[in-house]
């Protein structure tokens, strides 16, 4: 992470390629939190993405999430936290079979989503497997749309939280 004063100095394109680490930033939240600057701590930038992020039109919401990769998305084209979080490192020793079949099943399920709310699914994985996830997937899906939408906000927040904390220890 950069230090805040070099952070706050950066033109809007520095600054929205210097915050991509916490939360895959997409441009209508790059472009709110460049005018929020100057920010004290990057804990402070966080809250402030969030509270930009949930009164955005839908719209813009949309696009903010679509900056996440979906769950099980292909491993090469993750960054490198995703690719840590999403656990691709862990799955070197599980049965071939069942490890497609988990991504197939992720994949329709993450489309079946997407139709339903008009969103991507975002979620704190946490270390959970994929299967884990996948049980996650299905209870979500029963959800109203308002509390949905706030709750893969609030997760994606999480992960930035997440992000920023492992980056500082």
């Amino acid at each position: 992470m950069q230090p805040l004063d070099s952070l706050n100095a950066l033109s809007p394109e520095g600054f929205a390629s210097a915050v991509q680490p916490l939360f895959e930033a997409a441009a209508p939240l790059a472009t709110a939190l460049y005018a929020e600057r100057p920010f004290t701590s990057y804990a402070a930038l966080i809250d402030t993405a969030e509270r930009l992020t949930l009164a955005m039109s839908f719209a813009d919401q949309v696009a903010v999430l679509s900056a996440h990769p979906p769950i099980g998305a292909n491993a090469a084209t993750v960054s490198q936290a995703s690719y840590r979080e999403q656990g691709y490192d862990r799955e070197a020793g599980m049965d071939p079979a069942a490890l497609a079949a988990v991504y197939a099943e992720l994949a329709e399920l993450n489309h079946v989503y997407e139709q339903r709310f008009g969103f991507r699914f975002v979620v704190f994985v946490n270390k959970r497997s994929k299967a884990e996830i996948l049980s996650v997937l299905k209870d979500r899906l029963n959800n109203p749309p308002a509390k949905e939408l706030r709750g893969v906000i609030e997760a994606m927040f999480q992960i930035a939280r997440d992000r920023l904390s492992a980056q500082q220890h």
